[in-house]
């Protein structure tokens, strides 16, 4: 792929580069009413995920929520920020550079790179940077467990849009979904398990995964059924009989019914029925952020103590950690696999020529 300047002047002899793309959903640049307004705009503004007529929802987002919600999610959003900056923002660019090492330490030679679907840095800004460096593979990796047209499908529209208006395209692999792949289950259970090595095991281990509509399971959507799958395989792995975890669905919104069971009637259940101890990990994030962090830890404990429950923890997500970094790896290194930069395959044909000079050597000099 040839490189452009802004003097109209192409770079012929730059080398072709090997890129992964990690897309998160996004965050505000700061936990401010002006800065939640501008992200909320452009989230709620995706037909993806509010699947309502748009004349209708536009009256609805313009005229109600945009001029209440803001204000109340900064002040959300500022008892969960960091002097680094966003939690989601933060993880997700530990995560960029730590996948690039443990590639890079696995012989491989791919880049990483990441981007928000909605806020900064935008995909088509990064893919931008891309095309700069001359990278004419790229595996999109959108960190989501499980897919969903309100998620997945989304950041592939994007990238996809994007790619329309480039004359010299590179070419695209994407990654689905990892809600099964067993090194993601496994570092879910040492995450877990590291916890309960040190403060003991709960009485009830719930599962919370963000919620979607109702209608979308209708629809085909399959976020329902990957979900289900991930909790069962965590459990299988953690060894729990059914009475020992829950699977529930938070961050409703609306008046329409969602998937259910919710996590917060759950933890009023559960409360309410003086349950000794519950532990809630979200297998659907890879990243802390305002639903994990505000929603989770702070208001479902809220909501357990409240309905009559004593103890109450949240384990956090698996983030940087370094299984979680392997597990990322391994995918990468699956979809990425025959791709020049990977570890099994050369880099170039010169490359690939010489390889196979040294071997009828090695074979002559057996001989």
């Amino acid at each position: 792929m040839a490189r452009y300047s802004a003097a109209n002047a192409f770079d012929h002899s730059m080398p072709e580069r090997t890129a992964v793309l990690l897309v998160q959903l996004g965050t505000p640049d700061a936990p401010e009413t002006s800065a939640v307004r501008r992200y909320l705009r452009e989230f709620l503004s995706d037909p993806r995920v509010v699947e309502i007529p748009k004349l209708v929802w536009a009256l609805i987002l313009n005229g109600i929520i945009l001029n209440v919600r803001p204000a109340r999610s900064a002040e959300k959003y500022a008892t969960i920020w960091t002097d680094e900056g966003s939690p989601l923002a933060v993880h997700t660019a530990n995560q960029a550079r730590r996948l690039g090492q443990a590639l890079e330490a696995r012989g491989h030679s791919i880049e990483v790179a990441w981007a928000m679907r909605y806020g900064r840095p935008a995909i088509s800004q990064v893919m931008r940077e891309m095309r700069e460096r001359n990278v004419t593979r790229l595996l999109v990796l959108p960190l989501y467990p499980q897919y969903a047209a309100s998620t997945t499908a989304t950041a592939f529209d994007t990238v996809f849009s994007e790619l329309s208006g480039w004359r010299n395209q590179p070419e695209l692999r994407t990654i689905r979904n990892f809600h099964d792949h067993g090194p993601y289950i496994e570092a879910l259970a040492r995450h877990v398990e590291a916890y309960w090595a040190r403060e003991g095991k709960p009485d009830v281990l719930m599962m919370s995964f963000h919620g979607v509509p109702r209608r979308s399971l209708l629809l085909g959507d399959p976020y329902h059924c990957e979900c289900l799958v991930t909790g069962r395989l965590l459990a299988e792995r953690l060894q729990l009989a059914p009475e020992q975890f829950r699977v529930t669905f938070q961050s409703r919104f609306g008046k329409a019914e969602w998937l259910q069971p919710y996590t917060d009637r759950t933890l009023e259940e559960l409360g309410a029925q003086k349950t000794g101890r519950v532990d809630v990990v979200c297998p659907g994030f890879v990243s802390d952020c305002l639903e994990t962090l505000e929603e989770i830890a702070i208001e479902g404990r809220e909501t357990f103590i409240a309905a009559g429950g004593s103890d109450y923890r949240y384990l956090g997500c698996v983030n940087d950690s370094a299984e979680f970094i392997s597990a990322l790896a391994r995918l990468v290194e699956r979809h990425a696999a025959g791709w020049p930069g990977t570890a099994t395959e050369p880099a170039c044909p010169h490359a690939a020529l010489a390889k196979r000079r040294e071997r009828a050597v090695a074979l002559g000099a057996e001989r």
